[in-house]
Parts: structure tokens; sequence; C-alpha cells
């Protein structure tokens, strides 16, 4: 490297600068009000005190707001600011030798030494002068006392205080910084990012009487689901659905009269992806829904899913975009064993590629402009990254508020490559994670892992396609036992719905599906019904919303407590207002006991203890004054705990 290229007078290394994905390729991600923690591995040769900051601002703003880093041990450095808006920021990280610190911690040294340090005060003078500016009169006052020989012991007195100290501290001496290469990028989203509770229904299914139910069926839902708590009601594709190979009950290849067939399967003679299945009702009672939802606080979320019916539009207009087999028929989709003779996948390797991407952009557009804000999309991992960046990158700019779900239940590497790629929140390996060490292994890679800047989890227990083994013939305790952990370990969460609610646990023999899986038929469901599982859901959500620590998935301590079946954790709010520890029994027949630890230093507590706790489920009320206390938890009577928790001022 040439020298005119190197600033030599500049010290200090600056490396693995977080929060960085993958080199700044893609912006971190957060949400307004959420705290964006900066570190960085700082050093600098010898033994010079370095000094750093994190800058930061809004991308639109010219001034650069400044944050002093702290030294956390072994050269790694922290320093923290807030998003306050709903904008993109940029952040930087400089670094410096602070030569009026060094100096001072080294006459310190040679004063305590009784070392003669009047040369010391003499370079200490012009450093305060330089640190000064010429601008502030306590430190110049400072520089002319040491140049006074008559007030050396009132000065050594003066440099060995903590004051002085203090006044050091607070006017670093900028000289030869480094900035670290390059800007980095966080996009700070609406809260909606990172905190909701979903409902999943089959519109088809949301009359009575065995009729199939239309958007006006699902209106006159709402208030049930609002009155659970729920802010985000989730329906399968709403669009026409194919009557070629159209599927039967259970997944049969051949359906019968009647059979409604797949919502997955998109199109007919009726029309395509732009188009409302018309036994759900028109285009207009779906915009209907959609404002009644928001009466309630009930955002309506659209399944996204780019496939096509046999006989969908797209398949006769634009032949060019599926794949064409040899005898020259098109390839369904496989995934083997299964195959899906109802659907056609788009061929992105085409080469009308580009007016493939711009009409599917076209659709996405479509439905938001009908009032669609949040999207679940189907299977995004079977189209390429490339595509999606683009699609949600080109919607955003339009509509920056606009939320995408990544339903990918894949390999980790495509799901955080997703994550990336724009989408808002992702499905979870949750479904699957159930011991005591999974869930804290689990929950501890999401929240302190590298995926916490870019992959935002949405917890769900079940889904239409999913009936997980250990829910299948199983009682109404682990439906609550997931519940809890689902809605309190992560901020975003959902159900499919009636199922969960009314604990339906048949499954096709050795598969985790559901038997008479209602993606097939139409399901007939006692919507007055209400039940233990519907009254423990409309506690937790209303603890959910009355509660700000419960609004974050990233606040998370796992606490120490005995029993291997009893999993605790505290969530709470960074001024500590707010707390809340969950006691969860993992074994539905057993009832277990343990002592649970308080971590003091999460806390703030010293040795006198004295805690209030409210179980906002059972509104039993305890005190501790111990750090380590005893629970015991009966799942026949409630298989989990959550307790708010109130300290005494004095204990802060």
């Amino acid at each position: 490297m040439s020298l005119d290229k190197i600033a030599g007078q500049s010290r200090v290394i600056i490396e693995n600068v977080q929060p960085e994905v993958d080199g700044g390729r893609y912006p971190a991600k957060r949400t307004v009000g959420e705290r964006v923690d900066v570190t960085a591995d700082i050093f600098a040769d010898g033994h010079d005190h370095v000094r750093a900051d994190v800058l930061y601002k809004k991308a639109s703003d010219k001034n650069w707001n400044r944050v002093a880093m702290s030294h956390q041990g072994n050269d790694s450095w922290k320093a923290s600011f807030y998003t306050t808006e709903k904008t993109n920021y940029v952040f930087n990280v400089e670094a410096w030798i602070d030569h009026l610190e060094t100096w001072h911690d080294g006459i310190k040294k040679k004063a305590s030494a009784m070392l003669d340090v009047k040369l010391e005060l003499q370079e200490g003078a012009l450093l305060l002068e330089q640190a000064a500016d010429g601008k502030e009169k306590e430190l110049l006052g400072l520089a002319k006392a040491f140049r006074d020989e008559k007030k050396y012991h009132e000065n050594i007195v003066a440099i060995q205080s903590p004051d002085f100290g203090d006044l050091v501290h607070q006017h670093p001496l900028r000289q030869y910084v480094t900035r670290y290469a390059q800007e980095l990028h966080i996009r700070v989203e609406t809260k909606r990012a990172l905190f909701s509770a979903w409902y999943e229904l089959f519109p088809r299914s949301a009359a009575q009487g065995g009729r199939h139910g239309t958007f006006q069926d699902v209106i006159k839902l709402l208030p049930r689901i609002a009155s659970m708590g729920f802010d985000v009601l989730y329906l399968p594709p709403i669009h026409p659905i194919g009557k070629i190979n159209r599927k039967g009950k259970n997944n049969n290849v051949r359906s019968v009269a009647g059979e409604p067939g797949s919502p997955w399967a998109i199109g007919s003679d009726e029309g395509g992806h732009k188009s409302v299945h018309n036994e759900l009702g028109s285009l207009d009672d779906y915009k209907k829904l959609i404002a009644e939802a928001r009466k309630s606080g009930i955002d309506i979320a659209l399944d996204l899913a780019f496939q096509c019916a046999p006989d969908h539009p797209y398949v006769r207009q634009h032949p060019e975009w599926f794949k064409q087999r040899p005898d020259g028929s098109i390839q369904y989709a496989e995934n083997p064993p299964k195959k899906y003779q109802d659907i056609y996948p788009f061929n992105f390797e085409t080469t009308a590629w580009r007016e493939l991407w711009e009409e599917l952009k076209s659709v996405i557009l479509f439905w938001v402009e009908q009032g669609v804000t949040i999207f679940r999309v189907d299977n995004p991992h079977t189209k390429p990254m490339p595509f999606w960046e683009w699609a949600i990158g080109e919607v955003h700019k339009q509509y920056p508020d606009v939320i995408f779900l990544s339903e990918a239940f894949t390999r980790p590497k495509i799901m955080a490559s997703l994550a990336k790629s724009g989408f808002t929140q992702s499905y979870t390996y949750f479904t699957w994670r159930v011991s005591k060490q999974e869930l804290m292994e689990y929950m501890n890679e999401l929240v302190f892992g590298p995926s916490r800047n870019y992959f935002r989890p949405n917890f769900w227990p079940n889904t239409p396609d999913i009936l997980p083994y250990h829910l299948q013939h199983q009682g109404e305790n682990i439906f609550i036992i997931r519940l809890a952990l689902a809605a309190t370990l992560s901020s975003n969460y959902g159900i499919y719905g009636p199922p969960y609610e009314f604990y339906e646990n048949n499954p096709i023999p050795g598969k985790e599906e559901y038997m008479d899986s209602e993606k097939f038929e139409i399901k007939q469901y006692d919507w007055k019904r209400v039940n233990r599982m519907t009254d423990i859901i409309s506690l937790i959500n209303k603890a959910r919303k009355q509660h700000p620590a419960l609004q974050s998935t990233w606040n998370i301590h796992f606490c120490s407590i005995e029993d291997s079946s009893l999993l605790a954790y505290l969530k709470y709010t960074d001024d500590l207002k707010d707390l809340i520890l969950v006691i969860v029994n993992l074994d539905q027949h057993n009832t277990h006991q343990g002592y649970v630890q308080l971590p003091l230093h999460v806390l703030h507590l010293g040795g006198h203890i004295n805690i209030k706790l409210h179980d906002l489920m059972t509104d039993e009320r305890y005190t501790w004054t111990q750090e380590w206390n005893y629970v015991e938890l009966n799942p026949h009577k409630l298989p989990f705990h959550l307790f708010k928790l109130e300290i005494h001022e004095s204990q802060m």
C-alpha cells in the first residue's frame, strides 16, 4: 500500500462492529423505541488510553449524534442509543488515543509514588489547552494553575481528586481519529413488526348450519376474536380455487362433487391472484371486512401464495412462466414423496423472468391498494431470494409499513437469507422445541446470536400443515403449556385458531398432519362456545397488551431453577419499571416443584429483598424475601405462573 494512502498517525484499530449484517450488505432491523446496542473490538499499540464514540443519525439528517462507548474488557466496547422514528438510521464508530486521559493516569501514579511531577504538570497544561479548544474556561483555568509552580502541592491534590478525573473524561482530546471504514444502516419499522398476536381461521368455515362461510360471516366473528385479544386475523388464500385436479378430503387426488378443494390451489375460470373466490363474497365485501376489523383493532393478513392451479388464467395467458415437460404438459409441484397435482409452480428461470417479476409485484401492490397491510407469504423458500429482495424493496418504497411474514420451515441458512432479504417476521422451529434445554438453547440463539439483527421470530404451536407429535392425542394441559410458551417467549405469536382453541389432536397416523384437514374441507365450529383455553388466551393477551415487558422478544433472562421440567425466565423493560416472571411446568401430567433463583444483578438488588408477586392468571399474590424461592406447579390446576413483580423503589 502506498504511504500516501495511510493515515499513519491514527493508531487505533476498529474491528467487528455490530450490528453489521453480512458486512453491511443488509440493514439491521429494529422497531420504533427499541435500543440499539453498538459493539466493537477496539485497540491500539502500547498502553495509551483509547476512547471511542458511536456516531448515529437518521439517514435524512445532516448532523451526527455522538454517544461515548464504554470498555467492556478484553478490548470490547459498547454504547447504546434508541430509535425514535420509523425511518432508516445510519451509524459509525470513531476511536482515538486520548493523550489527556493517558497523561492523567500516569501523573496520578507518579504523584502517588512521591515523584517530582513539575514537568508533567507543564505537559498537562498543554493538553488541557488543546482539549479546551479556546472555549472551556474551566480547563483553561486549570492549565494556567498547572504552570504556577507556587501551586504545586495544590495542583497535586487537584489531579488526584475524583472531580478532576470526571472533568478529563468529560472532555476527550480527539486527535488522529480512526473512523470505521463503512457506515452501517438500520431499518426501523413500526411497533406492529415487533408485537402482534395472530389468529388464523378459514373463512369458508366461519358460517353456521353447514353452508359455505363468507366474509360477512367473518365480520360477525370479529368481536369474539377481539375479545380474546388478537390483533391480526390471518385468512388462507381468498382467491378462486382451481377446478382441474382439485384435491378431495384428506388430500385425496380426486375430489367429489361439492368438495371445496385447497385454497392454496389458486385460480380458475373465475379469476386468479387479483380475484376473490365468489363463494366468500365480493371484493367490496373483503374491503368491508378489512375496515370492520380495523374498528376492532385487528389487521387482516392476506395469504400470498405465488403458485397456480392448472386452470389459473396465467397458465393459458403466459405458459412461458411455467416449466414445460417433454410431453408438453406443465410440471406440477412436488416435494417427494409428496405430490401437489393441483398446483403449478412458477418457473423463475424462464427467459421472461422480468415480466413474471413485475406481474407478481403488481399482485402485492393490488392488495395493498385494497387496504391489506400484512402478508403471510406461503413457502417463500421455493422462490428465489433476489426476487423477494427486489419485490419487498419495491413495495416498501411506496408502502414502508407493509409487513411480510415468511412461512418457511426449512434449513436455517435459507430462513436467515429470507429474513435478510426483507421479510419482517419469520416462522421458526419453536413448533418442535419441547424440552427445557431445547427451548433455552433456541431462545439464546435467537436473542443473543447474530440473527438477532435480521431475524424477527413469530412463534406458532400449530398450523394447518403441522399438528406436532407432542400435541397428538393429548389433553388440554399440553395445549396450555405451548400457548404460554409461545405468547411469552416471543412478542409475535400465533395459533391456527379453532383447532388449537378446541384441542383438536387427531393426526394422520405417523404424520404431523391433521386428520380430516380443513385444508380440504369445510369445518363446522360452534363459534359461541368458550372453554378454559378461550379464557386463558384472553388473559394472556390482556397481560401482553398491558405489560411492555411482554412486547419484546429480546429482553429475556433465564433464571436458575432446580427441576428439569420447570422453565423460568424474566422479561423486563430497560428501566426495570415493568418486570414479568414466567415459570412453566413442561410436564403436562405431573406436579413439579423447585427453587427459582432471582437474578439479583439484573434486578439491581442487594442483600435486602422484598418483592411482591401478582399472578396475572389466577390473581394470587405472594411476597418473596430470599434470592431462592419455592414454586410448585400442578398442571391440572394451571401449568404456568405469569407473575408481575413489584420492587420497592428503595431497593432499586
